[in-house]
């Protein structure tokens, strides 16, 4: 029984695996970007984790599972011992009624020989053969009961025996379902697991190639905006940061500063609204990360 319990556990733990995995998939709202100019491009992940089970859990749920299989075997042999002591009583009931019904059997046959000696006298051999004949009568009774009982008590033991099969064949049977239902359960959390792995590779790939076109695009942005941005010898050393709202097609629709040095700001603002649109890209993802930025602008000399 150690391998299905092995497999029920690992079939417990990895569904509380992949339930923590599948609440981690949840998308995040859109964030406004914090945008530094020529800012160090974060390094992807490389490895996609995978579910692990820990051995000291797998371990205990393997003993509470032994454990109750344990108490239920328990109880059925204690049943299965009530009836076979049962079976015991009845058969010595048995064996007593048979050595009383000997018991009577004997009187019988000593009243009879009495009757037999009584025959030889007139009247009083009548009077005590009308006696023994009652005595006789009383004898048979008590003789037919016995054997009814006997017959009782052996249709009980064989009813008994039958209730004791009958239990043995359903606790045999609830044993090889429960087995077919571990096994298919085990099955079907193997496939469930492996998609949901599967999933998170590809959401993590995913994620992955929309920071990179990000990182791409808010790029081209600054080029964009360098290009246009008009700058002093009195800028040097200063910047300004501002926020950018775009649409889907790229065309600016709001700037504003956010503070800074004011001849950077003007500078950086006037450089935008000459711009009119900015490179965004056409996939969702990356443009809803492009839509609402903020770009720190610093003149290059």
């Amino acid at each position: 029984m150690q391998t299905p319990l092995i497999k029920s556990v690992v079939l417990h733990l990895a569904l509380g695996g992949l339930l923590y995995a599948s609440a981690n998939l949840h998308t995040s709202p859109p964030k406004v970007m914090e945008v530094t100019l020529n800012s160090a491009l974060p390094d992807a992940d490389k490895a996609v984790s995978a579910v692990t089970v820990d051995q000291k859990q797998v371990e205990q749920k393997i003993a509470e599972l032994r454990k109750k299989e344990d108490a239920k075997k328990r109880a059925e042999d204690q049943r299965i011992r009530e009836l076979e002591r049962r079976a015991d009583d009845a058969r010595k009931q048995r064996e007593a009624e048979a050595r009383r019904i000997k018991k009577l059997e004997q009187q019988r046959k000593a009243k009879e020989k009495e009757t037999a000696e009584a025959q030889a006298q007139a009247k009083k051999a009548r009077a005590i053969e009308q006696q023994e004949r009652a005595k006789a009568k009383q004898a048979e009774k008590q003789k037919q009961e016995a054997e009814n009982a006997a017959k009782a008590a052996a249709a009980k033991r064989k009813a008994e025996e039958e209730a004791l099969k009958k239990a043995e064949a359903e606790r045999k049977q609830r044993e090889a379902e429960a087995e077919r239902k571990r096994e298919q359960a085990l099955q079907e959390q193997m496939l469930q697991e492996q998609l949901a792995q599967e999933q998170a590779a590809r959401n993590k790939i995913r994620q992955q190639q929309v920071l990179s076109e990000v990182d791409k695009y808010r790029a081209l942005i600054m080029a964009r905006i360098q290009q246009n941005l008009l700058i002093d010898e009195k800028m040097k050393n200063q910047q300004c940061r501002v926020n950018i709202r775009l649409g889907f097609n790229g065309l600016v629709t709001q700037v504003k500063s956010l503070g800074g040095d004011k001849l950077v700001c003007e500078a950086a603002l006037r450089a935008v609204r000459m711009a009119d649109t900015l490179p965004v890209s056409k996939d969702r993802d990356v443009f809803d990360q492009l839509k609402n930025i903020n770009l720190t602008i610093k003149p290059e000399f």
